[in-house]
């Protein structure tokens, strides 16, 4: 008799951004002299087109693939040296980071491996998140069978240390008090609350890790867009990082790759757990389970690292940005309570009226025809907020606001 993975049937309902497209596809369906007017500021999907350096790098790749001399079959485990290196230089080395290009391993998204990295550690690992949370981080862990029980009652899982992300603590974790977790979920800037943490507090995480033998799975997929001199972009500038952190990228919010596939992650050789090296089984599972991120798509990667693309890029960044700031002043006009914005795309809000987080979400989608993020579906302690994010066109931030301040 064929049976199912038991620990799938402990999630509850679907993936968040699922259960909001759903949603708002039954809004418009029901409301059809509104479907045209419903502005979504919900989930992270970047809407600039492409920077011309990047295209260009896909057009050349897509007409070497039409010659026998200059095609490409399957990519290399790691992904091609050509972008490895790029990243290791600009990303890490410039920055006085350590890092080689052989401890990059490329692959098709920052969300992929944010899943995927828990494969190299065993199920009795205590799994330490915060709360609020980007969902795969936890989900993935529960699919494992790394967690207890969805507990209705808290609205989270047994067998998780949860690290409240609150207003009063500047919507960043703190230690564990209680229990010391071996896994280590860290997300700056924050997604959801648009969060940065400050080097300095970010070293105290690392010296923690490597007291007490956790291992950090840090995610910077957002590190393009920190303005403020003290946040760190990597974790590798902390000093002991490459003994106890492993670091994802994502070539989606910082080059719009989110329809493209890109991204990578970091694992030193210097990483050592139960005897073995994090690297070496990595690499392993990487090489059994992924046949690499395509040519074409990592000949674009490149790009991102030319003066060319470097430079567009900046621009496309501070567009985005340009909209969070709309939305972190007009919001805070209107009386809201806002924080995020200045080193992420996100911004998070306090519900008014003490209104739920769904119940803010179906009076935005019903009053303003306005599409955000209810904060219950990042976790217990989103509840009472909300999210919005700054990567719509900047003619429909500004009308999202101008709804939103004639509620």
């Amino acid at each position: 008799m064929v049976t199912v993975n038991q620990n799938y049937l402990k999630l509850p309902g679907s993936y968040l951004f699922s259960n909001i497209a759903k949603k708002v596809s039954a809004y418009k369906e029901a409301n059809p002299e509104f479907k045209d007017s419903v502005i979504s500021l919900g989930i992270g999907d970047v809407t600039q087109p492409l920077a011309p350096a990047i295209i260009d790098a896909l057009h050349k790749s897509v007409d070497e693939m039409a010659h026998a001399e200059t095609f490409h079959g399957y990519a290399p485990d790691l992904g091609y040296e050509f972008l490895r290196s790029a990243i290791a230089k600009n990303d890490y080395q410039s920055r006085g980071c350590d890092i080689s290009a052989d401890e990059i391993f490329v692959s098709d998204g920052a969300k992929s491996d944010s899943g995927n990295i828990q494969e190299i550690f065993g199920l009795d690992n205590k799994v330490a998140v915060c709360d609020p949370v980007y969902p795969v981080y936890v989900d993935t862990n529960v699919m494992a069978g790394r967690t207890g029980l969805y507990n209705k009652e808290r609205e989270n899982f047994d067998g998780v240390i949860y690290m409240p992300c609150k207003e009063e603590n500047g919507f960043l974790p703190e230690i564990p008090a209680d229990e010391v977790p071996d896994l280590i979920y860290l997300c700056f800037p924050n997604n959801p609350t648009g969060g940065a943490i400050t080097k300095a507090a970010l070293q105290e995480w690392v010296d923690y890790a490597n007291k007490n033998g956790c291992v950090i799975i840090y995610d910077a997929a957002y590190e393009a867009y920190i303005s403020e001199e003290d946040v760190p972009h990597s974790i590798y500038e902390c000093e002991g990082a490459r003994t106890c952190a492993i670091e994802l990228r994502s070539f989606s919010k910082n080059a719009g790759f989110t329809g493209v596939r890109l991204g990578f992650t970091v694992v030193p050789k210097e990483l050592v757990r139960d005897g073995a090296e994090l690297h070496s089984l990595w690499a392993r599972r990487h090489g059994t389970k992924f046949n690499g991120a395509p040519y074409i798509v990592q000949r674009a990667g490149e790009a991102v690292y030319s003066p060319e693309g470097k430079a567009q890029l900046k621009e496309q960044i501070a567009y985005y940005m340009r909209n969070a700031k709309t939305i972190l002043e007009g919001l805070s006009a209107a009386g809201f309570s806002v924080s995020g914005g200045k080193n992420a795309p996100y911004i998070w809000l306090k519900t008014p009226d003490q209104m739920t987080s769904w119940e803010f979400f179906d009076y935005l989608l019903e009053k303003a025809h306005i599409v955000g993020t209810p904060g219950s579906g990042f976790g217990a302690h989103g509840e009472g907020y909300f999210r919005l994010t700054a990567f719509g066109s900047y003619e429909n931030t500004l009308e999202a606001i101008e709804r939103i301040k004639n509620l």
